[in-house]
């Protein structure tokens, strides 16, 4: 008995083209921070780890909005020098109160 042949596979005429993206494509869509605000927000993420307790405390006290501040602290530290200096006063203020 002879083997029948089989009818080609139908082939699609053009196969979706899969999006593209640079081997190296940047994922950050975000503003970027100048060198200056990463420095202070370094500074002061690094003064309410070492005052407030570690992370949990300073987490807690940078990200939450502070009335005598006027705002976040993390935000504040990261807009000006002046405020910079003005949250890390709080924080040692904050430290003190709460050895």
């Amino acid at each position: 008995m002879a083997a029948r042949a089989q009818p080609p596979a139908e082939v699609p005429e053009a196969l979706p083209e899969k999006p593209t993206r640079s081997k190296f494509s940047n994922r950050f869509a975000g503003q970027r921070l100048t060198p200056e605000a990463a420095a202070r927000q370094g500074r002061v993420t690094q003064l309410a780890w070492r005052l407030l307790g570690g992370r949990d405390g300073a987490i807690a006290y940078l990200n939450a909005p502070d009335e005598t501040l006027g705002g976040r602290p993390l935000d504040l530290a990261v807009a000006s020098e002046e405020a910079c200096q003005a949250v890390e006063h709080a924080i040692e203020r904050q430290a003190a109160a709460h050895p």
